[in-house]
């Protein structure tokens, strides 16, 4: 019998990943967090199909003594925001010889969970950070259509979220952290500097119409030109589904960018509160879309347009499911490598879209 332990199981994130893994045989749950009065809850509402218990486990707290107790055989970290976490989660679990799986989109930290890389194979245990819709979609959308190009040059994408969705601070204080700030990335070849929620531009989603979009920073911008390394622009965007709270989260960019604000992380408490007023004129769809362009094997021009529809609030689950996808995998002994990586190449566009068919979520491509 397994044993797996959820971080933050209950949260936004976790939950959902919970009730999923819930469903699995031959595995013993942990579901953990600061508040092992939730984790219950949550354990309440569940099947009781497999042994489960809660465990309150706080990441700012020295870890060792709680895995050494616990001995799980893999870990699901998703408590953020990651980007001012290091790895005491990811080296914790190597050293008890767990498993490690996070759901980080904070770019530096997914990007460099590499350096674990030999600590890991030394004790047989893999660590996947990204383990998310970026990295995890992302490159396996681009995975999938990189044999029709001879040359893909360029990647245009970005996630526009619903109003009406279950979102917690960590998403907010992670996207409030890069507004306004620097955000390197690559265009015509060539380092470039953009800012973060900037570069306003309008786009039309299948089902959904016009949304807002802003620049915005992902681990992709480091990991992509290194794994396709014929790119000559990538630029990823998110945004908000009522204009008006984005072009407000705009004007606020343009703050930190000319000095008047140091940062918005520390506002994001307040600024999530006044979010949740505006539900009432939002829906519970968001969308997805990425453009790939270059030239076929003939020498022509090729382009390959992914776009994903996500209804009825089922949009955050597509983030989960990489986490849930790589844990049966290594139930199954289905995933054997070693070491620590970003979450690329590990899953395939198909068996994400298979896990994703269940859901109000529907997926197009146009060429």
């Amino acid at each position: 019998m397994k044993h797996i332990l959820i971080i933050g199981g209950y949260g936004n994130f976790g939950r959902f990943i919970s009730q999923t893994i819930a469903k699995e045989t031959g595995i013993q749950l942990t579901i953990a967090g600061r508040s092992a009065e939730k984790a219950e809850a949550l354990i309440r509402e569940l099947p009781n199909d497999v042994p489960m218990q809660s465990y309150r486990l706080d990441i700012r707290e020295p870890l060792q003594k709680h895995l050494m107790h616990l001995k799980p055989d893999i870990v699901i970290h998703t408590s953020g925001p990651f980007q001012k976490q290091g790895y005491d989660v990811a080296q914790a679990c190597i050293d008890c010889g767990a498993h490690y799986i996070d759901l980080a989109d904070g770019r530096e930290f997914v990007s460099s969970i590499a350096t674990l890389n030999s600590a890991a194979r030394e004790n047989d245990v893999l660590v996947v950070s990204g383990a998310s819709s970026v990295p995890g979609l992302t490159s396996a959308i681009v995975d999938k259509y990189l044999p029709e190009f001879s040359h893909l040059e360029s990647l245009d994408y970005g996630i526009t979220t619903a109003q009406k969705t279950t979102r917690g601070l960590a998403t907010t204080a992670a996207i409030l952290g890069y507004t306004g700030q620097p955000v390197k990335t690559l265009t015509a070849g060539k380092p470039d500097t953009i800012f973060g929620w900037q570069g306003l531009r309008i786009r039309k989603y299948p089902q959904l119409g016009w949304r807002l979009l802003g620049n915005c920073d992902i681990p992709d911008l480091t990991l992509f030109p290194e794994r396709y390394p014929g790119l000559r622009n990538i630029r990823f965007y998110a945004g908000l589904e009522i204009p008006l709270i984005h072009i407000a989260l705009w004007l606020l960019s343009w703050g930190v960018r000319g000095g008047l604000i140091r940062n918005l992380s520390g506002s994001a408490p307040l600024l999530l509160r006044l979010s949740f007023l505006f539900d009432w004129l939002g829906t519970a769809n968001s969308g997805f879309h990425m453009q790939l362009s270059g030239t076929d094997h003939n020498g022509d021009a090729r382009q390959i347009c992914f776009e994903l529809t996500a209804r009825s609030g089922d949009g955050p689950f597509i983030p989960c499911m990489p986490a849930i996808l790589l844990t049966r995998k290594l139930l199954t002994g289905g995933l054997t490598q070693r070491g620590a990586q970003a979450c690329i190449g590990l899953i395939s566009l198909d068996e994400y879209l298979n896990a994703l068919s269940e859901l109000d979520i529907s997926w197009t491509v146009t060429e």
